[in-house]
């Protein structure tokens, strides 16, 4: 799909406020800053948007791939997108007849855009572009993933069935581990899928509050296995990231429902952040706060391969109730299995605001190495989950250089480019070329960046 087609039309790119579950991967993805957005839309300026296609792959519902041929002279303006609760219809060739558009213009449209050249950067100030590095398709073995089965004007209904704090911290740093049941209602996901929530209400100009995406924190056979339920873990907003005092609007509804509630929900979403299903793979998970959700889903669903390799006979069973996930994910297996390592660099700035420590713990060596990270501990260098790769360094250098080796990042923006930056340097110091190494890891949808 090209941007500049000729001096009379445009194919504008435009976002689908229905099914965009404001994750903002597109804005984060773009390479020249044409996404925008307010509290309500995601919107693309159609005089700075190149058609590179950046952003089209890693969106997880899709809403980013919607095109008009509009007159150049009336493109939608941004402040036109942002009013917008659905996207307008295409114009019929009678209009755009009526606006000068000549009745070929669409057969005279080139297929490619030519991405508009980068200017030439100073040495040391190109800034970092995730999607240079973070793959868009997923592992070669990963499952089928199922999406948008569920659109916000058609959600599921689910009911809470446990919702419990998962951390020691005080009510402004607490994390919500939540169990919601969907009943019959088919809602399958893998790990690495998230779903939306939709909280009741409105927002000020009276219009039903939007989704808000979270990532699944349970297993694809369930949090409990065999139910069709899954778990999420979610932090209390009660601040933003200058750290002045807000009350998120979705995240302190899912904290305080209570058992027997009912919400509604979308989804699922995602496509590529998706773990392998062969057995043998090695999985490198690297989070922090929240972005533990999947790497949980993905340590539970290797435990249980784990606990089914060993046999009735062996290994601790998971306990009974719908909380069975949080002792059970990060909890107990002791059999044999012929499995790939997992290795989980984990942080957060206090051990009491990291979520699951305590289940953490209980988690045998031979089956997970894990590396703790704390960044505001009384008394302590501030330590990150990139200063632990890079002590690591023997182990991952180890790893990128194996094939069979997947990587996972996900928590908060200001994470990424440090993480990235650590693996490129444990490459380089272990003799590894890191721009051929990032290109094969991208490639073969090996280094996935899922931040937020």
């Amino acid at each position: 799909m090209d941007m500049a087609v000729n001096e009379a039309v445009i194919q504008q790119h435009l976002i689908d406020p229905e099914i965009c579950i404001r994750c903002n991967t597109c804005e984060a993805t773009c390479p020249i800053g044409a996404i925008t957005h307010d509290d309500r839309n995601y919107v693309v300026r159609a005089d700075v948007c190149n058609g590179c296609m950046a952003c089209i792959s890693p969106c997880p519902t899709g809403s980013i791939d919607n095109w008009r041929m509009m007159p150049k002279a009336r493109a939608y303006s941004i402040e036109e997108q942002l009013t917008w609760d659905e996207l307008p219809a295409q114009l019929s060739p009678e209009q755009l007849a009526e606006a000068g558009v000549p009745a070929d213009a669409a057969e005279a449209a080139p297929q490619a855009a030519a991405p508009v050249p980068a200017a030439e950067a100073e040495p040391g100030t190109v800034p970092f572009n995730s999607a240079s590095y973070g793959a868009t398709r997923p592992p070669w073995s990963a499952a089928h993933a199922y999406t948008n089965l569920h659109a916000p004007k058609s959600p599921a209904t689910a009911t809470v069935t446990g919702n419990f704090n998962c951390t020691e911290a005080g009510f402004d740093s607490e994390t919500h581990h939540v169990v919601l049941d969907f009943g019959a209602m088919p809602f399958p996901v893998l790990e690495g899928q998230s779903i939306g929530i939709i909280p009741p209400g409105a927002d000020a100009l009276g219009r039903a509050h939007q989704p808000r995406q979270y990532s699944v924190a349970s297993a694809r056979n369930g949090e409990r296995p065999g139910y069709n339920n899954l778990s999420l873990t979610v932090k209390r907003v009660t601040e933003d990231h200058q750290g002045q005092p807000v009350r998120g609007i979705c995240s302190n509804y899912v904290c305080d429902l209570k058992v027997g509630d009912t919400v509604q929900v979308v989804g699922p979403f995602g496509n590529s952040f998706l773990m392998p299903n062969h057995p043998k793979s090695h999985i490198v998970m690297i989070c922090t706060g929240t972005g533990s959700a999947p790497m949980r889903a993905m340590t539970e669903w290797r435990r249980r391969l784990r606990k089914a390799a060993a046999g009735p006979s062996q290994g601790s069973p998971l306990p009974s109730g719908d909380g069975a996930g949080v002792a059970g994910a990060w909890g107990h297996g002791h059999g044999k299995f012929e499995g790939g390592k997992l290795m989980l660099f984990f942080g957060a700035r206090t051990q009491q605001e990291l979520p699951y420590f305590g289940p953490l713990q209980s988690l045998p060596n031979d089956f997970i190495d894990i590396n703790l990270a704390f960044s505001r501990t009384p008394g302590q260098p501030k330590t990150y989950v990139q200063d632990l790769m890079r002590e690591r360094a023997a182990d991952l250098v180890a790893l990128l250089k194996d094939g069979a080796s997947h990587f996972y990042v996900c928590g908060l923006k200001s994470m990424e480019e440090g993480v990235v930056m650590a693996l490129r340097d444990v490459a380089n110091e272990g003799g590894l070329d890191w721009e051929a190494v990032a290109a094969q890891l991208k490639r073969e949808g090996r280094l996935h960046l899922e931040t937020y």
